[in-house]
């Protein structure tokens, strides 16, 4: 069991192994043959002269020695390794001594070197500093065409306005005179049409000279009149109790059709309520009739309670 285990762990044969073992062991035997033979060649005791008649038919030839075993010569054993020879330390450098010449021309290119270093430095500072100068050019042309464009349009704005101011000036203008004779024009429509009101109310209906028929010719006549009020009465809306009669002047323009265009009071009541109640009843109205075929504009329609909420 031990065998078998030392045998388990045992390094394997090498290949050859026994061949070589049985080669060696071959030609120590045939050393030793050899040498034995040798020795007893010189050890025979030298022959006896003895005189003898030998009678033979055939003379005979002694036997041939057998052949020596052939020896295989031994595996040649490994040449051990060459020293390593240190490599020689490498030659000093030689080195030449410049010349004269030599080194006048070294200095002469190293001069024209730093002459062409220097050349350059200053055509980059040149082109530099024009580039510079370029630029400050152009950002100047840039900043003076800026500032005109500005002061154009700074004038530009200016005399707008100054337009616009002249022009709303002078339409004011006209609008006040345009107003003022408007007014003018309805101050005197009405102090017609309310001393042809007072002379109805005061049962004028006749007259010596020609008062009378010169207050008819000068505007709408009585019965036009009513037929205003009698158009407005049913859009007229008023339920808070009325403390005398407060009559409101109502001016109102209108168009060749009868179309109400505008109306404003010319004249309050100092009643608030009933004054836009008759400015609610005129905007409801929205036309007026005409008097035979007729447009009375500026119209000034005196509206008051009696007259548009009586029975």
């Amino acid at each position: 069991m031990s065998g078998t285990r030392h045998l388990e762990f045992a390094p394997p044969a090498t290949p050859g192994m026994v061949r070589a073992v049985l080669l060696a062991l071959v030609a120590h035997l045939a050393l030793v043959a050899v040498l034995a033979i040798g020795v007893a060649w010189k050890r025979e005791t030298p022959p006896v002269a003895v005189e003898a008649e030998l009678w033979a038919t055939v003379p005979q030839e002694a036997a041939p020695l057998p052949p020596e075993p052939e020896h295989e010569p031994p595996e040649p054993e490994p040449e051990p390794p060459l020293p390593v020879r240190p490599a020689p330390p490498p030659a000093p450098p030689v080195v030449d001594t410049p010349k004269a010449a030599d080194i006048a021309l070294a200095k002469e290119k190293e001069k024209a070197r730093l002459q062409k270093e220097k050349e350059l430095q200053q055509a980059k500072l040149e082109q530099e500093r024009k580039a510079q100068q370029d630029k400050l050019q152009r950002d100047k042309l840039a900043q003076e065409k800026q500032r005109k464009e500005q002061e154009t349009k700074v004038a530009r704005e200016k005399a707008e306005k100054a337009e616009k101011a002249d022009k709303a000036k002078a339409e004011a203008l006209a609008k006040q005179k345009a107003t003022k004779a408007a007014e003018l024009a309805a101050q005197k429509n009405r102090d017609d049409q309310l001393k042809r009101m007072a002379a109805l109310a005061g049962g004028e209906t006749t007259g010596s000279g020609g008062a009378g028929s010169a207050a008819k010719s000068a505007g709408p006549g009585a019965s036009y009149f009513g037929r205003v009020a009698a158009r407005i009465k049913p859009n007229v809306t008023y339920t808070d109790i009325i403390s005398g009669n407060p009559i409101t002047e109502i001016e109102v323009s209108l168009s060749p059709s009868g179309d109400i265009l505008s109306r404003r009071i010319s004249k309050r009541s100092g009643n608030t309520a009933w004054d836009n109640a008759a400015l609610n009843a005129i905007d409801k109205t929205e036309k007026l009739p005409l008097d035979n075929g007729k447009v009375w504009s500026p119209l000034v329609i005196v509206l008051s309670p009696q007259t548009l909420l009586g029975p």
